[in-house]
């Protein structure tokens, strides 16, 4: 890209949401006298008696956690959504609301309470991409179901209400937001190039080679060209494939691997424990073919300068639009040098 870029003002556009993003590399010289975070300290035993997510405890709202030894799925206790819950509508012109079906599900990715995706080996993260897929069949499967969203929130400064390894799946009855607007332009670039976006985008970053962090035979990191946070990243098959059950065994070992990689390598950017919100875009399950979806998952990390400095989404992010300091080429070759 032009060099020009990586030291003056500018916007870049990011097709996958339809928006522009601000970049503005000077401001990386800014003192800082804001807010600082507390350095989080790793969870050192294997069990925790107190934790409602390990073996043998009981949970929060008041049910027995079994003594699992893999990875072990449950309804969360405290729902966003339910199944059965009643259908109201209310449509008074611009004031309208309407009921919000769906299933909420905690996966715990192992019964170890010490570890994370970034210290577990990647035979036990094979055994999460399996259960992810297979939650995500079994879900999609409803007809009540249009969306499946797989995610997870790792530390508590992205609001993790507990340190144990988990993530969790909501199933709902529309398509959320997020989704909806990359199904919107998504669909809109294949009907225009007949190819996936993200297939297509993926080509032209291999190609430049200068935002990749990371790659194995089946799957590539890169840090978006659009990206917002600092060490934001989108892990992208090289093969078309629009959900999760679709997988190859190759795509689920090879993702298990890049997940491994990408988040210990996190881990080595600030030698501290890498807090991240993280998920899975697959198809919507709505009773329709999506030759335009490429499955891809997003991971969004909030630090910045250090492991107690974030990022903040204030002032003219809220009013105006999203904006980075950092360049997504030099943060892409932090993340590369702690890969190798």
């Amino acid at each position: 890209m032009n060099p020009l870029l990586l030291t003056t003002p500018h916007r870049r556009w990011n097709p996958l949401r339809g928006e522009w993003v601000l970049v503005s590399p000077h401001r990386t010289q800014r003192p800082w006298q804001g807010q600082t975070e507390d350095v989080a300290v790793p969870q050192s035993p294997q069990y925790d008696p107190s934790c409602y997510l390990c073996p043998g405890n009981p949970r929060a709202g008041g049910e027995q956690t079994p003594h699992y030894t893999g990875t072990y799925v449950f309804t969360n206790d405290y729902a966003a959504l339910k199944p059965d819950a009643e259908i109201i509508t209310e449509d008074d012109g611009l004031l309208h609301a309407e009921t919000e079906r769906g299933i909420c599900r905690v996966l715990c990715f192992s019964p170890r309470h010490d570890l994370t995706l970034a210290t577990m080996d990647v035979p036990s993260i094979r055994g999460v991409v399996d259960v992810w897929a297979a939650q995500e069949a079994e879900l999609a499967a409803n007809p009540d179901i249009r969306y499946v969203q797989i995610f997870e929130n790792r530390g508590a400064m992205m609001g993790a209400s507990n340190p144990h390894p988990h993530g969790q799946i909501w199933a709902t009855e529309h398509i959320p937001n997020e989704p909806a607007t990359e199904l919107r332009t998504q669909k809109e670039y294949f009907a225009k190039h007949g190819e996936t976006m993200l297939h297509a985008y993926l080509q032209k970053e291999l190609e430049k080679g200068e935002r990749v962090v990371a790659q194995n035979d089946t799957w590539v990191v890169v840090i978006p060209f659009w990206a917002v946070w600092p060490f934001e990243t989108l892990v992208l098959p090289r093969d078309p494939v629009a959900s999760m059950r679709s997988l190859s065994e190759a795509q689920r070992d090879g993702l298990a691997d890049i997940l491994k990689t990408l988040t210990a390598g996190y881990n080595r950017v600030f030698d501290a424990p890498f807090p991240y919100s993280m998920g899975f875009h697959p198809a919507p399950c709505d009773g329709e073919e999506h030759p335009e979806w490429q499955l891809h998952a997003h991971f969004y990390p909030p630090l910045l300068r250090s492991a107690t400095v974030r990022k903040f989404m204030v002032g003219f992010e809220l009013l105006g639009s999203p904006q980075r300091d950092i360049t997504p080429e030099s943060a892409a070759a932090t993340l590369r040098n702690v890969m190798r």
